[in-house]
């Protein structure tokens, strides 16, 4: 017989395994379908046996769903990502601005995610480089990195994008790629918020009215959307500037917390009430000096709010522009070190996967967890006998 995964009972994949749930549609439901049988004997495991004559132990490794929307997962490919971040840094400024759309469009945008997501990325993307191409700011092609996050701290539905800015940018000046720092506006600030307030709302409305004129909008019939456009072009938009990182270490840091994070960590979690039917969770509300407080939901609303957050099938939720897009970026940055007469940055390696665990987790692949010696071998790869429908 094999023996089930020993698990914290506080965590999402609890709750799905012990809620009846429809999902909205077949994506969303295929993602918490894999949530749930996440690191189970359903996904299929690796069985070990120590080899030592005494010992006999046996060890299973039950395989991961690798979504990126698990809580459970996406530990080594966050590292590695953020490794090969390390490799593009520059010893300069780095700052924070954060894009977030008005509530009233979420109506819009929940029916209408990949456009509307994508609209979001395009139009703090030019807001960033139209103000870097001016000479007043700065006259160069900074370098952004921008994540889309779509949870507030409650759950709800919350579309913003954080971006890192570099606080410089390239010239190219008879073809020869050169380095330009940016300066500080009075306020500490790469540009203006107020006027990126402005510009960045009059580039997502323009960009809506021509979703709108080219019938690539699904609309409930409810909806207004002139009125609606109307409404929100005298709406103050909120585009949040932050000073900046304290250096490019700082900005690793901010990395590892926020780009492969998920709506919800199982550590939020506080109490699951079966018998109430209820899920508990911490939150911070920054309406009120960001205290700690707890939330309880229904079972089947924290699924529906978790389900909110699940992100189109194959939909890229990082993406890069400026000199750290992604055709040529490493030569640009070559040419940026070179100019900046820093050395180069040294060449990627490839760590075996052992290595990997060892280094970042202190788990040894073939410790056995009886007598602790290393002494594991493989006996059995099973894989699972169910489908899998989804990767997204």
């Amino acid at each position: 017989m094999i023996p089930s995964t020993l698990q914290r009972v506080e965590t999402v994949q609890h709750i799905l395994q012990h809620t009846p749930y429809t999902a909205s549609n077949n994506h969303t439901q295929a993602v918490l379908n894999k949530l749930k049988v996440c690191r189970t004997a359903a996904l299929g495991y690796h069985l070990y046996k120590c080899s030592d004559a005494v010992c006999n132990a046996l060890k299973y490794q039950y395989h991961s769903c690798r979504n990126r929307h698990c809580p459970n997962c996406g530990g080594l490919q966050k590292e590695e990502w953020i490794e090969q971040r390390k490799n593009e840094l520059l010893p300069i400024d780095y700052y924070h601005v954060v894009f977030t759309l008005p509530h009233e469009l979420n109506s819009v945008i929940l029916g209408n995610r990949t456009v509307l997501f994508n609209l979001l990325f395009d139009a703090s993307k030019q807001t960033l480089l139209r103000f870097a191409s001016d000479e007043k700011y700065l006259g160069a092609t900074p370098g952004i990195i921008s994540i889309l996050h779509t949870w507030g701290q409650q759950l709800s539905f919350h579309p913003h994008v954080h971006c890192i800015v570099s606080g410089g940018g390239i010239v190219t000046d008879n073809e020869i790629l050169q380095w330009k720092n940016a300066t500080r506006n009075k306020d500490g600030f790469l540009f203006p918020v107020k006027a990126m307030n402005i510009i960045f709302r009059a580039l997502y409305l323009e960009g809506l009215k021509k979703l709108t004129a080219q019938n690539k909008l699904s609309l409930l019939p409810s909806i207004n959307i002139s009125e609606l456009i109307r409404i929100l072009y005298k709406k103050d938009w909120i585009v949040y500037a932050k000073k900046p990182f304290g250096g490019p270490q700082q900005v690793i840091d901010y990395l590892g917390r926020y780009t492969h994070k998920v709506a919800i960590g199982n550590q939020r979690i506080k109490k699951i009430d079966g018998q109430e039917h209820t899920v508990t969770f911490e939150y911070k509300d920054y309406a009120d000096d960001n205290k700690q407080k707890a939330m309880t939901l229904d079972d089947v609303e924290f699924i529906r709010r978790f389900e909110q957050h699940i992100l189109p099938k194959g939909f890229t939720k990082i993406r890069s522009y400026g000199y750290l897009s992604n055709r040529g970026r490493t030569g640009r940055i070559n040419a940026i070190t070179t100019s900046m007469e820093l050395p180069a940055h040294p060449p990627k390696v490839e760590l075996p996967l052992q290595v990997k665990l060892l280094v970042r987790y202190g788990i040894k692949q073939h410790e056995c967890p009886k007598c602790k010696q290393e002494t594991l071998e493989l006996v059995t790869i099973q894989l699972t006998n169910a489908p899998i429908v989804d990767s997204g």
